[in-house]
């Protein structure tokens, strides 16, 4: 891939050098113990009340991994009263931010020292190139937890100038319960970069892995404890969204949600908090991220960006660039050394088959979904460049999807289809190309790939979207803000801001007479 594909806290590294050392011959990573299905509460693992379990399933084959406890209300209550007992009188939030920070950079040396088996685990349960979740995934978990754990400490107010005899400071004081709903796609990243702010701040939490890939959030809490964070600040519950993450967006000793789904879910949750106890709410929800390629630009280049925002991580990425606008005096040659390019594209076995630049969808129900807009994308008349069949004779593959022909109102070209479809377009003018990345109603991503630093600072400053790459893609770290607008939602995750979500401001003031200065 020929972007780069950065995590943090010394962990960025070229996709590129990912690549090569996918490539190199190193022995295949071995099939993981799976050694975590139970709930995670009050520092113990747990059967669910209900004794109900679910199965997890490897999506290279379709076959049963795990039996994982199911966790419903009645399991949330228990979390949640956990995580409240020790953000009220456990030693989490009293402890020193320095503290709190020493044991959140233990954690990340545990999560380090695990990275083998954690990208492993990840590749088994989700699908995902073991090579790059080590060096990407992994790396920037732990970069997430080293970096909020230097932020720990450094979480200050304000000295207020009022008017009159009176002074004035802000506090910035932990919230409480956070409930953080976290999806398939990144899991061990997702669950990294929303405890890992929290617990800088001195909240507790109730965390729900999406149902498809419970086994690392359970395998990231086992560490946790190791690392020496006490009972009751983290609890993972997995279980499904219209039980165990439902009752955690309704319930009323939970004080804030932070969640990354889909725009759908994103709705339903923001309707429970207005329903319960008005918690705040941050979302990070779905993309149709552009990306615009001006005549400018070093093709060779600008075409292993298109594959890299569109099919790393198997297209599963909220912010993949989707939507591909060439220039017209470009388009032709674009489109042919795109298509020489993907011949050499290898879809395979991510545990066994060193050669695999992308393994099988998450689950059958997503492999389906994303077969049917391919089959919709035909019917409305888009071309079908390569791709975009069914590959294997078992597991949920299928060779990445590239259309031209491409019109603005299809199907293919509004709605997120979080697999491995392009839509390749060409336009004109630098307008017509803002005026079309500007065509939706979802606001996270966008690329722009230019020697024209006029163009690239125009385009920037134009398209309406949370985070804009020039002459890269996923680029990203831990001290870089990523969340978007519209229908993409609110409220970032990374960087110093993530903290905002977990802390409420407190303004006090106190008489202050005879001072020599006000």
């Amino acid at each position: 891939m020929g972007s780069e594909v950065n995590g943090g806290g010394g962990a960025d590294r070229p996709a590129a050098d990912v690549e090569a050392e996918k490539k190199s011959g190193a022995p295949p990573f071995e099939v993981p113990e799976v050694r975590f299905t139970k709930l995670f509460i009050n520092g113990c693992f747990v059967d669910a009340v209900s004794g109900r379990t679910f199965q997890t399933r490897d999506p290279r084959s379709g076959d049963v991994i795990a039996s994982v406890a199911e966790g419903d209300r009645e399991d949330v209550d228990l979390a949640v009263k956990a995580a409240r007992d020790a953000f009220d009188h456990g030693e989490w939030p009293r402890m020193s931010g320095s503290e709190r920070g020493r044991i959140m950079t233990r954690f990340a040396e545990l999560v380090e020292r695990h990275a083998d088996e954690l990208a492993a685990l990840e590749s088994l349960d989700g699908g995902k190139l073991p090579a790059v979740t080590k060096a990407v995934d992994i790396g920037n978990a732990a970069g997430s937890l080293r970096y909020f754990a230097g932020a720990a400490d450094k979480i200050h107010g304000e000295t207020l100038k009022m008017r009159g005899q009176f002074q004035g400071c802000t506090l910035r004081e932990p919230l409480g319960v956070a409930g953080l709903i976290i999806p398939w796609n990144f899991p061990t990243t997702m669950f990294t970069i929303k405890v890992a702010p929290a617990l800088a701040a001195g909240c507790t939490v109730v965390v729900k892995p999406a149902e498809q890939t419970p086994l690392s959030a359970l395998f990231l809490a086992d560490l946790a404890k190791q690392a020496g964070i006490p009972d009751g600040v983290i609890n993972v519950v997995p279980g499904f969204g219209p039980t165990a993450g439902a009752a955690i967006a309704s319930h009323m000793d939970v004080d804030t949600v932070s969640f990354t789904g889909s725009t759908e879910v994103g709705r339903l949750i923001m309707e429970a908090s207005a329903r319960s106890n008005l918690k705040p709410v941050s979302l990070e929800l779905g993309g149709k991220s552009p990306l615009i390629i001006f005549d400018d630009a070093d093709l060779d280049m600008a075409v292993e960006l298109a594959i890299s925002a569109n099919f790393f991580n198997k297209g599963e990425a909220c912010v993949a660039a989707s939507r591909v606008y060439v220039q017209e005096s470009v388009y032709d040659r674009f489109e042919k050394k795109l298509a020489e390019r993907m011949r050499s594209w290898v879809v395979g076995d991510p545990l066994n088959d060193p050669r695999a630049d992308q393994g099988p969808q998450v689950d059958k129900a997503q492999y389906e979904r994303v077969l049917s807009y391919i089959e919709h994308g035909k019917r409305e008349g888009a071309t079908l460049l390569t791709g975009g069949r069914p590959c294997g004779q078992k597991g949920y593959y299928i060779q990445p999807a590239v259309f031209t022909n491409v019109k603005e109102d299809m199907v293919i070209a509004k709605e997120e289809i979080f697999g491995p479809v392009m839509c390749l377009m060409k336009f004109k003018t630098v307008e017509e190309a803002i005026a079309r990345a500007n065509a939706t109603r979802y606001g996270l991503g966008a690329g722009v790939v230019t020697r024209d630093m006029e163009v690239a600072s125009r385009v920037v400053r134009s398209v309406r979207a949370g985070l804009v790459w020039v002459n890269c893609y996923f680029a990203l770290s831990n001290d870089c803000p990523f969340g978007g607008r519209g229908m993409s939602g609110f409220g970032g995750d990374e960087g110093m801001q993530a903290l905002d979500k977990y802390l409420a401001v407190k303004c006090v003031v106190a008489p202050l007479r005879g001072s020599p200065w006000m």
